[in-house]
């Protein structure tokens, strides 16, 4: 229950609540590379994830779900997708006196656009000035998780930081690619390590480590002071995590709010999902009955059996995922087929990320042969296999010059096959 204070006249009030005095910041123009042939022509927050939703719909639900009313979208890479979602999905929960979601691409700070994570916050100081917050809330555009932000702000309030960093327990192993802390018993930062080769574990736990999760809560007059300073640095790459947080560390001013659990779930659940392996694991976690986490916009997806056994059709699968608007038939295992793309009957599929517009032919097989998959598609060492329309039609053309009879049995298959 929340403190209150007493009034003058003796009437309890209850303290401000900061989530009324905080600006939100979405960090939403980066491409992803690691995601290869994926973010060609989309940038990663707008890539879709678990069925119709997209990957920045996570952050957005969190956004809307804390009560938090002012918002920037910061984009940069192809930011088409992106902007029109926005504006169809979420501007509706921004609305009303001293509300807005506003969308600043990086075109507008110039040519060379924003330089980096805190330069796309620098070069929006005068928005963020017109609403006169005293926190501004900085998140990824590109993670799935689950957050409680209200009670993040309480702990950074009660810290008396001007800075708070969400983070979460990860693997050693993995830790590499992520920003890593070292912290106090009482949740104080002592050291921070950019993405380092040699991750430190936890003291309790060495094969594991502190990791952060790209959500940062600043008081704004510290922060406002700090990225001025930073933006006249001629030697500073203006990022958050190499830049900003190092100098609030050596000052001993922030602050790690661990991730919690939310509502009645055992365990809190987060993602970065910059990988092709990252991506199609973590939306395997969502086939299961219970979601690890709240799904924005509705309370469940729709699985590749759910479609199967809604619509009809021949395909048998096991751990799929399919978005709308594709065709299913032949074998489907631990695949995610993507909104657009088409398998046909008799083909067969494993541990796959079906890109838009990739038509699948029958007797197609992609994920039993290790050797194979390399040749005509993308294949990581941990075994996903990305297929797109333009790998699909470079091994048709060069399978067709050479068994040219076995190539046009298979288009024969396909005729007659229409898009569900």
């Amino acid at each position: 229950m929340p403190q209150v204070t007493e009034a003058r006249r003796g009437a309890p009030v209850a303290p401000p609540d900061p989530i009324q005095d905080t600006f939100a910041v979405l960090l939403a123009g980066g491409r992803g590379t690691r995601l290869h042939e994926l973010t060609d022509d989309e940038c990663k927050p707008a890539l879709w994830f678990a069925g119709r939703h997209r990957i920045c719909d996570f952050a957005m639900a969190n956004v809307v779900k804390a009560g938090i009313g002012r918002m920037i979208v910061a984009t940069q890479y192809r930011p088409a997708t992106l902007t029109e979602h926005m504006a169809s999905r979420w501007s509706r929960a921004f609305t009303g006196p001293g509300r807005g979601l506003e969308i600043r691409d990086g075109a507008s700070a110039g040519s060379t656009g924003y330089a980096g994570t805190a330069d796309a916050v620098t070069r929006n100081i005068d928005v963020i000035d017109r609403a006169a917050p005293k926190h501004v809330l900085v998140l990824a555009a590109d993670h799935v998780y689950e957050i409680d932000y209200a009670q993040m702000l309480a702990q950074h309030v009660a810290s008396g930081a001007p800075v708070t960093v969400a983070m979460d327990v990860v693997p050693r192993k993995v830790a590499s690619g992520f920003g890593v802390a070292d912290t106090d018993a009482g949740g104080r930062v002592t050291r921070f390590h950019e993405k380092p080769s040699d991750p430190p574990g936890l003291p309790d736990d060495p094969t594991r480590s502190l990791a952060s999760m790209g959500i940062y809560v600043f008081t704004w007059s510290w922060l406002r002071e700090r990225l001025i300073a930073d933006a006249e640095d001629q030697g500073s790459s203006h990022d958050f995590g190499h830049d900003i947080l190092p100098t609030a560390v050596a000052e001993g001013g922030v602050h790690a709010y661990r991730l919690t659990a939310t509502g009645t779930r055992k365990a809190a659940y987060w993602r970065d999902v910059g990988t092709l392996d990252a991506y199609r694991t973590a939306q395997m976690d969502f086939v299961r009955g219970t979601t690890p986490c709240d799904l924005p916009l509705s309370g469940r997806i729709e699985t590749a059996r759910d479609r199967i056994e809604r619509i009809g059709g021949a395909a048998q699968v096991h751990r799929a995922l399919a978005g709308f608007g594709e065709g299913l038939a032949g074998s489907i295992e631990e695949s995610v087929v993507l909104p657009g793309a088409f398998v046909s009957p008799l083909a067969r599929i494993r541990r796959a990320i079906v890109a838009s517009g990739a038509r699948i032919s029958s007797g197609v097989t992609i994920g039993e042969d290790p050797a194979e998959d390399a040749t005509w598609f993308r294949r990581t060492p941990g075994g996903t296999v990305l297929v797109t329309a333009a790998m699909l039609a470079r091994r048709e053309s060069e399978r067709r010059s050479l068994h040219p009879v076995a190539a046009h049995r298979a288009r024969s298959v396909d005729v007659g096959l229409r898009r569900i």
